[in-house]
């Protein structure tokens, strides 16, 4: 009984809000205060306060830490929210979209897609003229759908059907394909090695506003679609002729939002290079947590996604200080162990139920 009031508490839309909202809120203080340099709190609302508004003059707070918090964790927290953000969406409507909470950007192998264009961009230095630092979310971009499209293609080959698991193990083959063509690259490079390697294994340290100016605009593209399409969402994670009976252009819509969820996942890739289980832990929990529609789902998924990062980037530069972990192998660490616990009460749920 005493279960049951809990989930009823956390299933009001209004709470959920609240404590998504409040999470958030802490994990952006976490993430400016806490440091080699600890900032206090009431510092960095008086900062944050001063450059948005202009109540207080910049000239009254310690310089010291107006430089930190304004050159290098406020772009830092803000950047890893944003890569936190578009994973959490992208997987929230992969898994909707496929109908299994495994599917997600990296086991469908879009992430796997975005990284070879972005290695490619690195290691060839392409430059797009009149696109400049754009060239590489955009090749991401490419790479990503362009790798889904294979996907999807070679997966209707073996079944018409395009049955979830398929389409999985489709996507599973793809990303190790692609992460052999990486390690090639890397084998092949000489004086860019550095640079692949320590993209490669996630971060978002020392990547500054310039970084959340190439990601803001695909993030915002790619998170509109997907919440203008939430209602389709909804109605094809009953399946696709359930959808079509309802209304529902099923080939427009999964065209949309497989292109959406490759906009996300190549941006976020392009400027934080891999990161795992965001995109799987992060709809998951929220779905148990606060149900499956995908109207609330997804802005939920945003904000525990958003916050989530920021709290894992916290922990990858200071779990042993002044040395920096890959925030990759942060959120492996944590989401593995999360994931299993999740599915293990899912099959407990489920037997006896």
């Amino acid at each position: 009984m005493r279960r049951l009031s809990i989930l009823k508490f956390l299933n009001n839309k209004f709470v959920a809000y609240i404590l998504a909202g409040i999470f958030l809120v802490l994990s952006i203080i976490l993430g400016i205060s806490i440091g080699t340099i600890s900032v206090p709190i009431l510092t960095i609302i008086k900062i944050i306060s001063a450059k948005l508004f202009g109540f207080i003059s910049l000239e009254t707070i310690d310089p010291m830490y107006s430089s930190i918090v304004l050159s290098i964790r406020l772009p830092r927290v803000i950047l890893s929210g944003l890569v936190g953000a578009s994973l959490a969406i992208a997987g929230a409507a992969f898994q909707g979209l496929l109908r299994n909470p495994l599917a997600d950007p990296y086991t469908l192998g879009v992430s796997s897609g975005a990284s070879v264009g972005a290695v490619l961009t690195l290691f060839f230095q392409l430059s797009i003229p009149f696109i400049g630092s754009f060239t590489l979310p955009l090749l991401s971009i490419l790479f990503s759908f362009f790798t889904i499209f294979l996907v999807l293609t070679f997966a209707s080959k073996i079944e018409r059907t395009l049955r979830v698991e398929t389409i999985i193990l489709t996507g599973i083959i793809f990303s190790s394909f692609l992460g052999a063509i990486i390690s090639l690259m890397i084998a092949l490079t000489g004086d860019e090695l550095r640079q692949i390697i320590g993209w490669l294994l996630g971060s978002v340290s020392m990547r500054g506003w310039d970084y959340i100016k190439i990601i803001l605009p695909f993030f915002v593209i790619g998170s509109c679609l997907l919440i203008f399409n939430a209602k389709e969402l909804n109605a094809m994670s009953f399946g696709e002729e359930r959808a079509q009976h309802l209304g529902v252009n099923v080939h427009k819509k999964k065209l949309i939002i497989l292109t959406a969820g490759s906009i996300l996942t190549g941006a976020a890739v392009a400027v934080s290079g891999t990161i795992g289980f965001v995109g799987l832990v992060i709809p998951h929990l929220s779905r148990l947590l606060w149900g499956p529609d995908h109207r609330h789902l997804l802005p939920l998924s945003i904000i525990t996604g958003s916050g989530f990062l920021i709290l894992a980037d916290l922990i990858s530069r200071t779990i042993i200080s002044p040395t920096e972990l890959p925030i990759g192998v942060i959120t492996a660490l944590i989401g593995a162990p999360i994931f299993g616990i999740i599915l293990l009460q899912r099959k407990k749920m489920e037997r006896s139920g």
